[in-house]
Formats: C-alpha cells, sequence, structure tokens
C-alpha cells in the first residue's frame, strides 16, 4: 500500500473469513449483478495432497448483499450435505 493511500484514509480489502462447516472451508461470495446480489461461494478443504476448492454459482439473486451472503452459506452447506468430497471431483 503506498503512502499517499494510508494518509488518505484507503485501506486494502480485507480477506473474507471462512465459515468451518464439516471440516469445509465455505467462503459465502455473493457476485454483484445489476438486479441486485447473486449466489455465490468458494468451498476448500485439505487433503493429503493439498487444498481443493471448488467455486459454487447459483442462478439465485437477492436485492440485499446480506441476504445473499447467507443464503450462499446455506446452499454451500447442502451442497456439502449431498455431495461431500465428490464436489472435488
Amino acid at each position: 500500500m503506498s503512502l499517499l493511500s494510508r494518509l488518505f484514509g484507503k485501506t486494502e480489502p480485507k480477506a473474507p473469513e471462512p465459515v468451518l462447516y464439516k471440516e469445509f472451508r465455505i467462503y459465502p461470495a455473493p457476485i454483484r449483478e445489476a438486479a441486485g446480489h447473486r449466489v455465490a461461494a468458494r468451498i476448500e478443504k485439505d487433503f493429503p495432497d493439498g487444498v481443493k476448492v471448488h467455486q459454487m454459482g447459483r442462478a439465485d439473486t437477492l436485492a440485499s448483499l446480506d441476504e445473499a451472503t447467507a443464503l450462499s452459506l446455506r446452499k454451500a452447506q447442502g451442497a456439502i450435505d449431498q455431495l461431500g468430497v465428490s464436489l472435488f471431483d
């Protein structure tokens, strides 16, 4: 970060905190669109050969970012419940 950015209050965005669920890490990440926010999340899990990542995107769109974030988390948890580690196949 440059000196001027720090002086004038610009800060770098913080990385989102993951939600831990059944040994998976869920990063709710709704996508901003013209009609609102589309449900999306990144799901990660540690394996012996490294971290595997699944990008989940849905067609659901909500006006509120908070609502889209909450639904993204619920949809990711549902995907984990239904598919487990086969998410990464």
